[in-house]
């Protein structure tokens, strides 16, 4: 497995599923054309391709040429990296019948072709260290989901941390595995609250 400071951005739950067996990264669903309505998912896209640069990896069929350009051109400013999948016909082994252009999506893709297609992209692993490890229980754990005044404490702290709004618990876990660890969370948070509590 590889690891990635990228954020991925793929079409699918299965692509996710099957890039997540390869690389160690953050991975965003834009669940096909449903990006172009999602604004919460689209604020963290533009995010991390501030923080992190993205990688965009969709299917080679117009559906996939289009979510792709639509997030390129959503992103604006920001370090955006195309990966392309070759054009290789067939029918994913869960589906009934093949795509409507019989082309296989990144989860038909074999392994080797994928990281073939990230290494011609540019892509190569990340030297960083160890996933961080938050999890939805940390949040719970530090008052941050659960609690009388959690939305108001995430709130503060995505704002402190230059973060969109609008973000799930699931997604602000997410981004926080990039940035920091449960410890330095800790930290943050209790600063937190002693500012909200006017301590």
């Amino acid at each position: 497995m590889i690891k990635i400071d990228e954020a991925i951005i793929v079409e699918g739950k299965y692509d996710k599923i099957k890039l997540a067996s390869i690389v160690d990264a953050v991975i965003i669903i834009t669940n096909g054309f449903g990006i172009f309505k999602d604004s919460e998912k689209l604020e963290l896209i533009r995010y991390y391709a501030k923080k992190t640069g993205i990688i965009i990896l969709t299917d080679s069929d117009a559906a996939g040429r289009k979510i792709r350009g639509y997030i390129k051109g959503a992103v604006g400013s920001g370090k955006v990296t195309n990966v392309y999948i070759p054009d290789v016909f067939g029918k994913e082994k869960r589906k009934v019948k093949p795509s409507a252009e019989g082309k296989l999506g990144v989860e038909g893709i074999d392994v080797q072709t994928l990281l073939s297609a990230f290494e011609k992209s540019g892509i190569t692993a990340s030297q960083g260290g160890k996933r961080s490890d938050i999890t939805k229980m940390t949040l719970y754990e530090l008052g941050l989901s659960g609690g009388e005044n959690s939305r108001e404490l995430r709130e503060r702290l995505q704002h402190s941390l230059g973060l969109p709004k609008q973000l799930s618990a699931g997604a602000l876990v997410e981004v926080l595995c990039t940035m920091m660890d449960s410890a330095e969370l800790a930290r943050i948070t209790q600063k937190i609250k002693e500012e909200y509590n006017g301590i």
